[in-house]
């Protein structure tokens, strides 16, 4: 039996209007938005300004509303949001992957203290039900590794690079004039934004809770031309990935990095905003999901989802947190990388790698394809990340 919710939304941005727009039109879902709470009070909005508040406590202090959506871009007010919601008993669901990456643990203990359900499935790969599956199918299966295309805003640069034969910076500034980049995109390009989702989605799979500097991400913001035409001519893709897998028994690898996909890969078959999440087990083997991973309604939709699984009492139970004990990051581990860099500091960074298998270089620019050892792969990238590339072609 599903119960009557009285929803206090934070946020009338593209998300927000979105879950208007997508509540009013569903039948199924028993919920109506009593109070929409929004920053700018001059900002012109499709619906009467009776519906908006101003102040936090006007959703935080009515004690009809029982659920509180937060769809806000400021991941430090989001928090407090939605931390003061849970210690009033209020069931939340959110979008904030940053603010949900940032502040997991301490959100984490307030469910179980408070009771009250947290859920947040449009903060990951926006229409596509990752969490929920992770959660609920995957629960009893043993996952062996996670890997995603989960940022859309690069995957557009990426396809407009390799599809339509655009340079890295027109690519971007076109990503820009449709309003999937920022003006200042380094989170989206610097492979930020992917981080926080893969730390969410290495609770989910793994029952690893992470601080963000504890996993390591590599952007696309330093592909160059020599990196772009050696995929073009091995046929290859270059797709900014989310990937874990777990090593042993104890240990799983988890990192961000641009990587070379072949036309075989269906990895190869996401274009533009969309996201794909690829996930093997050992019972299930390889399976693909593919969707929308942003804009308005899209969005909207995994949020009415979450809207609609609290109206039944629905929560996350996080079973793999309690059995995930021994696990821990990987620290350790070789990969083999096609490594761009000035070709007057070739012979600096060949001491690097324990083997390399192929050399290039011109008057400006170089690379190395080899191995190289997972902590020696981050002390160069944190010494000279303005200067070189990474591309990953395989973790061995």
């Amino acid at each position: 039996m599903s119960k009557k919710l009285t929803i206090g939304l934070f946020g009338y941005g593209v998300v927000g209007t979105g879950l208007y727009d997508v509540l009013h039109k569903s039948k199924t879902v028993d919920a109506t938005i009593k109070k929409i709470v929004v920053k700018h009070k001059d900002k012109p909005r499709n619906i009467s300004s009776e519906h908006f508040h101003y102040d936090k406590n006007e959703i935080l202090q009515d004690e009809e509303i029982n659920l509180v959506v937060e769809l806000i871009d400021d991941a430090d007010a989001a928090f407090e949001i939605v931390k003061t919601a849970l210690e009033k008993g209020k069931a939340v669901v959110s979008a904030n992957k940053k603010m949900i990456a940032e502040h997991f643990e301490e959100l984490y203990e307030l469910q179980k203290k408070h009771q009250v359900p947290f859920l947040y499935e449009a903060a990951v790969c926006g229409s596509i039900p990752i969490i929920r599956n992770l959660e609920e199918y995957y629960n009893n299966d043993f996952l062996q590794s996670i890997q995603g295309i989960v940022n859309g805003s690069t995957n557009y640069i990426l396809t407009k690079t390799f599809q339509d034969n655009l340079s890295y910076e027109e690519a971007l500034k076109e990503a820009q004039e449709k309003g999937y980049a920022e003006s200042n995109p380094i989170l989206d390009t610097g492979g930020f934004d992917a981080r926080s989702k893969l730390q969410i989605l290495l609770t989910h799979s793994f029952g690893i809770t992470t601080k963000p500097e504890e996993v390591f991400n590599v952007g696309i913001q330093n592909l160059g031309d020599l990196e772009i035409k050696y995929a073009k001519e091995k046929n290859l893709q270059i797709k900014l990935l989310a990937y874990a897998q777990k090593r042993n028994e104890e240990e799983v690898i988890a990192l961000v990095i641009p990587k070379f996909v072949k036309s075989t890969d269906t990895f190869s078959t996401v274009s533009d905003v969309f996201n794909g999440v690829k996930v093997q087990t050992a019972f299930a083997d390889k399976q693909f999901f593919y969707g929308r991973g942003a804009g308005s309604l899209p969005t909207a939709s995994a949020v009415l989802s979450d809207i609609s699984a609290i109206a039944y009492d629905y929560r996350y139970e996080y079973k793999k947190i309690a059995n995930s004990e021994n696990l821990k990051l990987a620290q350790d581990f070789p990969l083999k990388v096609l490594f761009r860099h000035k070709a007057k500091d070739s012979q600096n960074f060949e001491n690097y790698f324990e083997e390399i298998e192929e050399f290039y270089g011109n008057r400006e620019d170089a690379y190395f394809v080899g191995s190289i050892r997972f902590q020696q792969l981050k002390d160069v990238f944190t010494k000279h990340q303005d200067e070189v590339s990474f591309v990953l072609i395989d973790i061995l």
